[in-house]
């Protein structure tokens, strides 16, 4: 990536702390997204079950800050305006610079990779921080894994 990332498109595909929950509770996505906010990278994050509200609070809260009551938590828009929810993986990817997986959805496992090759600014890189896609398969295409 050039050494930076600062003023890149991330797309973060995952934010749950597992599949099939939308929990974000000790999710490492809060940490990942936050260090790339923390790096000026433009965030464009897409999960199937956790909600826009609930990534937007977890990305504008201290570390810990969760166990106290969400009414006392300020929602701060300087934190979250690089990032970006969306509700679709290919709209998350679309002219992204990168792409990381960071929670293990099976859809992720099935995604077309090439048309999301085909949609990414080039060279494109993937980072699976859950070891679901097949790596042979993603640098057949031309991704940088």
């Amino acid at each position: 990536m050039f050494n930076t990332v600062s003023g890149k498109k991330i797309a973060v595909l995952g934010f749950a702390f597992k599949k099939d929950t939308g929990d974000t509770r000790d999710t490492p996505a809060i940490d990942v997204c936050k260090g790339l906010i923390g790096d000026n990278a433009q965030l464009s994050i897409y999960d199937p079950q956790v909600l826009e509200d609930q990534i937007k609070k977890d990305l504008s809260m201290d570390k810990f800050d969760w166990v106290h009551p969400s009414h006392l938590q300020p929602i701060s828009p300087s934190a979250v305006k690089q990032a970006r929810v969306v509700w679709d993986a290919y709209e998350a990817t679309r002219d992204a610079h990168a792409i990381c997986i960071l929670t293990g959805w099976d859809e992720f496992k099935t995604l077309d990779y090439q048309k999301i090759y085909d949609n990414i600014q080039k060279p494109a890189f993937a980072f699976d921080g859950r070891n679901i896609i097949d790596v042979e398969e993603l640098r057949n295409i031309g991704f940088k894994v």
